[in-house]
């Protein structure tokens, strides 16, 4: 478990770090939210479609060689938008955000970044639904909830730190020696990773060595057009759609599908968050620097202080409740913040210091939810499944942020962040009021998986 926690704080470092920087060095390129939502736009696109292929294929594949395979392509992946932002800034800057979007370079940046999103999601389903839930233990929901638990505390530490490094260096240079340093740490990064996959392995005794094997159902489905696929492109076209079917199909039945949707709802929250979208919104607003670190740092400590306070918050009200309790505050507070941004110009230092007050306090809620959430889904369905009903949500939780990024990419100008704002504040109070309408009327399934 120590050697997950370690792989996890490796990669999530380079990972953090890279996601503060790229939309700083973007939003500099041209005053305008169009080019970062172009990008998130068909990043989450790709991950929507190719969710539930790539979760088929990690059940498939050997656990220990698909992580390092992930972890190259995701360096590589890093490297190749670095170098493509880079060379960006050698050229005459773009009269225009259109213009921009037409340069050769930008689409090379789309693909790799898609190519990188994907990658980091892949990982996240591995280490999350997979690996550490069997070493945690099958059957044992307390030490699977501090495992959640610590791996959310690494997280957020290493958005604190990416945040901090981040304001440091913006501060003293310019954006491209931020992508650079973010370059360097992912290829130092690189090595111990693939090391650490290696040593989790052993130090469990060879618990990965085994492919996680189909289910009797999935073999049935897919055994005669996995020996077919070879043959023609028809075929791969059939194997692919009915992969993605029956991850559907799978993600649909679970016996926690409101506590999934409720999550798919809050990833609609693309705007009051920390993210590219508010990153380039107050940089093109002029915050300095040591405000975007701080923000970013901030909204870290307050998830690291919700992981402590989600165990007392389960013993005192019970998951279920607990999880309510985390939306019904992230969905009040972001409510609050977008009030403070109506009402309020903005460009005032103590408007603006409200309203990203508010935001980061409302990240208590969201973490809470986040760790309960996970657990909810994890305890709610089989370990066979795991992978394939993960990815498939994470491909919906993109479907989600894709409409967003759609929006954002109607809005193009940064005068328009409030509608994206009050959208983004209603999808979560939407994920409170489902979550809350399904505790009022619990199935006997749910009665059963969690009994207080």
């Amino acid at each position: 478990m120590t050697a997950l926690y370690a792989a996890c704080l490796a990669g999530n470092v380079t990972e953090q770090l890279w996601n503060f920087t790229w939309p700083a060095a973007i939003a500099t390129l041209h005053p305008s939210l169009l080019p970062v939502a172009v990008l998130g736009f068909f990043t989450k696109l790709v991950v929507f479609a190719a969710g539930p292929l790539v979760g088929d294929l990690m059940s498939a594949l050997p656990r220990i060689p698909a992580y390092r395979s992930l972890t190259v392509i995701q360096t590589a992946a890093h490297w190749v938008s670095a170098a493509m932002i880079t060379y960006a800034f050698t050229l005459p800057r773009a009269s225009t955000a259109p213009a921009l979007l037409l340069q050769p370079w930008f689409a090379v940046l789309v693909a790799s970044t898609a190519v990188d999103r994907l990658s980091c999601v892949s990982l996240g389903v591995i280490a999350e639904r997979d690996f550490v839930v069997q070493l945690a233990g099958e059957g044992r929901p307390i030490a699977l909830a501090r495992a959640n638990a610590t791996l959310s505390r690494v997280d957020l530490l290493c958005e604190t730190a990416g945040a901090s490094i981040f304001a440091v260096l913006l501060s003293r240079s310019d954006p491209l020696t931020c992508i650079r340093l973010s370059c360097a740490i992912s290829l130092c990064a690189l090595p111990l990773l693939l090391f650490l996959g290696g040593a989790m392995n052993r130090l469990a005794d060879g618990i990965f060595d085994h492919s996680a094997s189909l289910g009797p159902l999935e073999r049935s489905e897919h055994g005669s057009t996995h020996a077919a696929s070879a043959l023609s492109i028809r075929n791969k076209v059939e194997d692919a759609w009915a992969t993605i079917r029956h991850g559907w199909t799978e993600y649909l039945r679970q016996p926690v599908l409101p506590a999934s949707l409720a999550y798919v709802l809050v990833c609609f929250n693309v705007a009051l968050a920390p993210g590219a979208l508010m990153t380039t919104f107050l940089i093109h607003h002029g915050v300095s620097a040591s405000v975007l670190g701080a923000f970013g740092g901030s909204s870290a400590v307050m998830g690291i202080l919700a992981t402590f306070m989600v165990p007392n918050l389960v013993k005192e009200l019970g998951i279920l409740k607990a999880g309510a309790a985390g939306l019904i505050a992230q969905s009040t507070l972001l409510g609050a913040a977008v009030l403070v941004f109506l009402t309020g110009p903005v460009s005032r230092q103590g408007t603006l210091f409200a309203f990203l007050g508010l935001i980061v306090a409302s990240r208590l809620g969201h973490m809470a939810y986040s760790v309960i959430g996970l657990q909810v889904v994890q305890s709610g369905n089989p370990m066979g499944k795991a992978k394939l009903i993960g990815a498939t949500e994470i491909a919906v939780a993109s479907l989600a942020e894709l409409t967003m990024m759609g929006v954002a990419v109607v809005a193009r100008d940064a005068a328009h962040f409030g509608w994206l704002a009050a959208l983004s504040a209603a999808s979560v109070a939407a994920a409170a009021c489902l979550f809350c309408s399904w505790l009022a009327n619990p199935t006997d399934e749910l009665k059963r998986l969690f009994p207080r």
